[in-house]
């Protein structure tokens, strides 16, 4: 039996569905309520909305991507600083307190970071690609330490228990793309074929 593929069309709709439901209010009021639902589920769907909503978007606006974005690098960068920007605990606590943060998320996540990751990614090679992965395992260990060890309470919105697991979250993440680098490095796919 052969595998459906979903045409391009099918991935923009089910990703604005994705978008729609998680903008829901009871939704995004529930998974905001919890810290790790918040940042380790919350923010990541929202990206992989963009991610699905990304074809159709890259076909529609096939010549401004391919100027802004030729090798891969400038989407893939503005990917970087948006994630960057969404992994301080002072954007997590006014995404909370402030409606236009909470807009910015949830215009920033898909569009910015999810559309750009998507159309930068095939674009770059598999070094580029191993190296960006790389630097997130980095970042995800400091954010993980920096949640686990800090001396206070980081986020006013949430219990200092929340922090904690938010942390080892961040830790268990790091480990997964590590060991999938490692895998990457050390297994060549061409032999189980």
């Amino acid at each position: 039996m052969r595998p459906v593929l979903l045409g391009v069309k099918d991935q923009f709709w089910i990703g604005l569905a994705l978008f729609m439901f998680l903008a829901l209010p009871p939704v995004a009021r529930f998974m905001e309520s919890v810290m790790v639902l918040h940042m380790h589920m919350q923010m990541p769907m929202l990206v992989i909305a963009g991610i699905l909503m990304a074809p159709l978007m890259r076909q529609k606006l096939a010549r401004f991507f391919e100027k802004w974005n030729a090798n891969g690098w400038p989407g893939t960068l503005l990917f970087i600083i948006v994630i960057g920007y969404w992994l301080l605990p002072r954007a997590m606590d006014d995404a909370l307190t402030n409606t236009g943060v909470q807009l910015f998320k949830f215009i920033s996540l898909p569009f910015l970071a999810g559309v750009s990751l998507r159309v930068s990614w095939s674009k770059l090679n598999n070094v580029s690609q191993n190296i960006v992965l790389a630097f997130f395992v980095l970042v995800f260990l400091a954010m993980g330490w920096i949640y686990l060890f800090a001396d206070e309470q980081l986020c006013n919105n949430y219990l200092l228990i929340e922090q904690l697991q938010v942390g080892w979250g961040f830790i268990l993440t790091a480990v997964g793309i590590g060991i999938y680098l490692l895998y990457v490095a050390f297994v060549d796919p061409s032999q189980y074929e």
